[in-house]
């Protein structure tokens, strides 16, 4: 179950206000702890009793960790064996089989696979377990007594999926008493809302783009296809993540949770040490407090600082999956940092802005192309397909025709279109800084948002018309199948328009 899906919007959620709102106060963690175990198991029944395995052992070490304190050194021991146990869990699950693969590989032995699938999002809850651990050796946060609030710490649906990664000392106090009221409710609805556009309507569009490009041969890919691809998937990974992230810190205001926010603007990053100031901030953040300060941080020397920068963009990489494009997605962005603190940040701050832009988005943009496909290989073939020289048998001029003449012919919807696109206006935006009063322009922008967002959805039939009747104009034959209409986006070799086969691809983007 995704925050996007009809049955979210229109059953789950509105059944979890409901009763949490009509049940008294001691009960409230109750609800959202048995709704928050419904929705994880409504994909993969199956993994809600590693959930459950997971919840109960770290609430028992909590409880050991906190107990062997009296002894000198012994809560030292329990903290490395939570470690080792969370650490232990989450590679099984989500490693296991890259582990197995490369170790065949190296060796020519013959292991199975086991293929085991991977928990939705176990590599998020793991982390916020151990944080929680981390912090009551430190003694930053009190020790959870009460299983209900440290389950619901852990499975909290609203973050569950993909993040933001919450830390119990930003959330403890509300774990035990919290006030909701109308004022918070409202901007997280508005702020649900705006999360909800920018994945809908903005990412799956463009998602729907490099769906297609990212599916064509590429080593046949031409640089200005190429470069559309990585603009889509740039903006696609973007208006997703922070668009989640936003209905996650919306939905968590409904109930009376206040997470720290995720993302910055960080495409309006002019380095990128900034642009990982900037990005998924709770992730970067975790790593810094746990890991690269542990190992020493800068205090040790440049040289000590370098191997603790490598070691966490090296975990960092490989959290985001099992597979050598993370790994090398994460060194690609280590080396950068240090390149940055030898010298290149000191010669940036000297340009003037827009080249510092330029730089950063250049190099942000390359990283994705490592970061999207599951073969190294095919990243770096397709970093080589947009570097590649931009004159080449096919001019630039036939390649830009051919794209007006798609833009043209996408206008076919007149003042549907031109209606469309002023409501993705207040979508383009970043996050909120806190949570401030509807007014009427607001309300109305958010009710226009939430219309398109379910329009979408349901495969909205005047946009399926809309397309339908430019199909018919411009002599393709493709089957009317709901939410999978063929629309032109890009140019062949040849010259020929490629065609997206999903209505969700309109052209207003472009």
């Amino acid at each position: 179950m995704v925050f996007s899906s009809l049955l979210f919007l229109f059953y789950f959620l509105p059944a979890v206000l409901a009763v949490y709102f009509i049940v008294p106060r001691r009960a409230k963690n109750v609800v959202l702890l048995l709704f928050s175990l419904f929705f994880y198991a409504w994909g993969e029944p199956v993994y809600i009793f590693l959930m459950l395995f997971s919840i109960c052992m770290d609430y028992l070490l909590g409880l050991w960790m906190e107990r062997a304190k009296q002894a000198p050194g012994r809560a030292k021991k329990v903290l490395a064996l939570a470690v080792v146990l969370n650490v232990a869990l989450l590679g099984f699950f989500k490693y296991a089989d890259f582990f197995v693969e490369n170790l065949n590989a190296l060796t020519g032995l013959a292991i199975p696979a086991l293929q085991i699938p991977l928990p939705i999002g176990i590599s998020f809850y793991t982390f916020q377990a151990m944080s929680y651990l981390i912090d009551l050796y430190r003694g930053d946060v009190p020790v959870q007594r009460n299983i209900i609030s440290f389950g619901t710490y852990v499975s909290l649906f609203p973050q569950l999926i993909a993040g933001p990664i919450v830390r119990m000392r930003t959330v403890v106090g509300e774990l035990a008493d919290r006030r909701e009221n109308f004022d918070d409710f409202s901007s997280g609805v508005k702020r649900f809302v705006t999360g909800l556009g920018k994945k809908v309507l903005i990412a799956n569009t463009v998602g729907a783009v490099w769906s297609q490009i990212s599916a064509m041969d590429i080593r046949e890919l031409p640089v200005l296809t190429a470069w559309i691809g990585l603009f889509a998937f740039t903006f696609q990974i973007y208006f997703d993540f922070s668009g989640y992230s936003d209905m996650a810190i919306g939905l968590g205001w409904m109930f009376g949770f206040h997470f720290l926010e995720n993302f910055d603007y960080p495409y309006i990053s002019k380095s990128i040490t900034e642009f990982w100031r900037r990005w998924h901030i709770s992730l970067s953040s975790w790593f810094k407090e746990y890991v690269y300060i542990p190992l020493g941080g800068n205090r040790k020397g440049f040289p000590k600082q370098i191997r603790n920068i490598l070691i966490v963009w090296l975990l960092t990489g490989f959290w985001h999956g099992a597979s050598w494009n993370f790994v090398a997605w994460g060194l690609y962005f280590g080396v950068l940092l240090i390149v940055e603190k030898l010298f290149l940040l000191r010669f940036l701050k000297k340009l003037p802005a827009f080249f510092q832009h330029v730089y950063t988005m250049l190099l942000v943009m390359l990283g994705w192309a490592i970061f999207s496909f599951d073969s190294l290989g095919n990243g770096i073939a397709y970093i080589r397909a947009c570097l590649a020289a931009m004159a080449s048998r096919y001019g630039m001029g036939e390649r830009l025709s051919a794209l007006y003449e798609y833009r043209a012919a996408a206008d076919c919807g007149g003042g549907e279109h031109a209606a469309a696109e002023g409501a993705l206006a207040p979508f383009g935006g970043q996050t909120f800084r806190s949570p401030d009063p509807l007014g009427a322009m607001e309300t109305c922008l958010v009710a226009a948002g939430m219309v398109l967002s379910i329009a979408f959805l349901v495969d909205a039939p005047i946009i399926r018309f809309c397309i339908s009747v430019f199909n018919e104009k411009d002599g393709h034959n493709h089957e009317d199948q709901p939410g999978e209409m063929a629309v032109p986006l890009f140019c062949h070799r040849d010259g020929r328009i490629g065609c997206v086969e999903s209505f969700h691809a309109l052209p207003f983007l472009f």
